[in-house]
C-alpha cells in the first residue's frame, strides 16, 4: 500500500532559498545595470530620447516574446531555465562592459527577464504547496524589492565613479545568480511533450488568455497587477519631474531615495500580506490597492521634504499587499489550468502592455504641457477608480453567488 507523506515542510528548504538567493542577485542586477547603462548613453553623449528608449526595449521584449517564454518555462525544469535566463543576462552586460552597443546589450538582459519570470514565479507552486505559497510569494516579492533597492543605490553610487564599475558590479550578481541556480533541484518539467510550432505557440497563449480572463478571479488577478506595475513605472518618471518643482532639488539623487522608499514600503506590505492573506481571503487585498492610488494623490499635492518620504512608504506598503496575494492567486489557479509558467507569461505579457500603455500616456502629458502635479493627481485618481470598480464587480458577483 502506498503512503503519501503529509508531513509539513519547512518553507525555507535548499529549493526555496536557491531560488530567492537567485532571484536577489538576478533582480539587484537588472536594477544596478539600467544606472550603468544609462552612465554609458551620458558619458558616451547619446541624445536624451535614448534614455527612455532604452526602458522601452527593456519591456518590449516581454510583450513580444510572451506567447512563447511560458511553454518554455513548463516544458523544462524551472531551475535550468532560470539558469540559462540569468546567463543571457550575463551575456548582455558583458557586451555592454566590452564597448559593443548598449542598446544591443540591453535588450538581451530584457529577453532573459522575460525567460526567466515565468520560471521564477511558477516554480514557486512545485516547491510549496497550499498556503506555503502566500508566504513563498512574500519572500520571493520582498527578495525582489530588496534587491531593486540595494542595486538602485550602489548602480547609482557607482555610476558617479565610473559606469564601468557599475557595469563590472553587474556581471559578477549575474554571475551569482547562475551560480545560485545551479543548487536548485532538478525538478521534472510540468508539461515536457508540447510541441514547438510558432504559430501553435501563439494560439495555445491566445487559448492561455482566454481561459484565465474567462475566470473571474484570474482576471481581477490580471487587472489588478497590470495597473499595479503601469503604475509603479509611471511614479518612477512623475518622481524626476515633481522633485524639481515641489521640493526644489535637482539632480537624480532624491528621486532615486524617493523610490527607494516605495520599495521598503513594498517588502513591509509584502510581508504583511504572506502573514494575513490566504488563497481563501483574497479580495481582502483590494481595498489596499484602492488606498494606493489615493496615496499617490496626496503625496503629488503636499511639497514636504520629510512628509514625501513617509507619504511614499505609506504608498509601498498597500503596493505590497496588494501584488502578493494576487500573483499567488494566479499561480495557484494557472497551474491547475494552463500551466504556472503559461500564466505568469499571460500576466507579463498584461503587465508589460500597461507599463508600455500608462507611460505612452505619460509622455504624451507631458510633451502636451500638463504641469506634473495635474498628471499625478489625473493618474492617482484613475488607479484608485479603477482599483474601486474592480471591487465592486468582484462584491457583486460574490452576491449572486450567494
Amino acid at each position: 500500500m502506498t503512503t503519501i507523506d503529509v508531513t509539513p515542510k519547512p518553507l525555507l528548504s535548499r529549493g526555496m532559498v536557491a531560488v530567492t538567493s537567485a532571484q536577489f542577485f538576478s533582480a539587484f542586477g537588472d536594477s544596478a545595470l539600467f544606472f550603468a547603462t544609462l552612465g554609458i548613453l551620458i558619458q558616451e553623449k547619446y541624445p536624451l530620447w535614448s534614455h527612455s528608449t532604452l526602458q522601452m526595449l527593456f519591456i518590449v521584449a516581454y510583450v513580444a516574446l510572451a506567447p512563447f517564454v511560458g511553454q518554455i518555462a513548463d516544458s523544462f525544469s524551472k531551475g535550468r531555465v532560470m539558469m540559462f535566463a540569468n546567463a543571457i543576462k550575463l551575456l548582455g552586460a558583458a557586451i555592454i562592459i566590452g564597448g559593443l552597443d548598449p542598446f544591443v546589450g540591453y535588450t538581451l538582459v530584457g529577453i532573459g527577464a522575460t525567460a526567466y519570470s515565468p520560471a521564477k514565479y511558477g516554480i514557486l507552486g512545485e516547491i510549496t504547496h497550499g498556503d506555503q505559497l502566500v508566504k513563498a510569494n512574500g519572500l520571493i516579492e520582498s527578495s525582489t524589492l530588496a534587491a531593486i533597492l540595494v542595486g538602485s543605490l550602489m548602480g547609482g553610487w557607482l555610476v558617479d565613479i565610473s559606469p564601468y564599475f557599475a557595469l563590472a558590479m553587474c556581471c559578477v550578481v549575474y554571475a551569482a545568480a547562475v551560480i545560485s541556480n545551479c543548487y536548485i533541484p532538478r525538478l521534472k518539467a510540468a508539461r515536457p511533450g508540447a510541441r514547438w510550432n510558432l504559430v501553435e505557440m501563439i494560439k495555445r497563449f491566445a487559448t492561455a488568455c482566454k481561459v484565465l480572463w474567462q475566470d473571474d478571479e484570474t482576471r481581477m488577478s490580471l487587472v489588478g497587477t497590470s495597473l499595479f506595475w503601469g503604475a509603479g513605472i509611471t511614479l518612477r518618471f512623475l518622481l524626476i519631474l515633481w522633485v524639481p518643482i515641489a521640493l526644489h532639488m535637482e539632480g537624480l539623487l532624491t528621486p532615486t531615495l524617493l523610490n527607494a522608499m516605495v520599495a521598503v514600503g513594498i517588502v513591509i506590505g509584502a510581508a504583511a500580506a504572506a502573514k494575513w492573506i490566504t488563497l481563501k481571503t483574497v479580495n481582502r487585498c483590494i481595498p489596499a490597492g484602492i488606498l494606493l492610488g489615493i496615496g499617490v494623490v496626496c503625496f503629488i499635492l503636499q511639497e514636504s521634504y520629510v512628509l514625501s518620504y513617509v507619504i511614499l512608504m505609506l504608498v509601498g506598503v498597500f503596493g505590497g499587499f496588494f501584488i502578493v496575494p494576487l500573483n499567488t492567486l494566479l499561480q495557484d489557479r494557472g497551474k491547475q489550468t494552463v500551466g504556472a509558467g503559461n500564466a505568469v507569461a499571460v500576466q507579463n505579457f498584461g503587465e508589460n502592455t500597461s507599463m508600455l500603455l500608462m507611460l505612452g500616456l505619460y509622455t504624451l502629458a507631458v510633451k502636451a504641457g500638463m504641469p506634473v502635479v495635474v498628471i499625478g493627481c489625473i493618474f492617482g485618481s484613475l488607479l484608485a477608480l479603477s482599483i474601486g470598480g474592480l471591487w465592486i464587480v468582484q462584491l457583486m458577483k460574490k452576491k449572486k453567488i450567494a
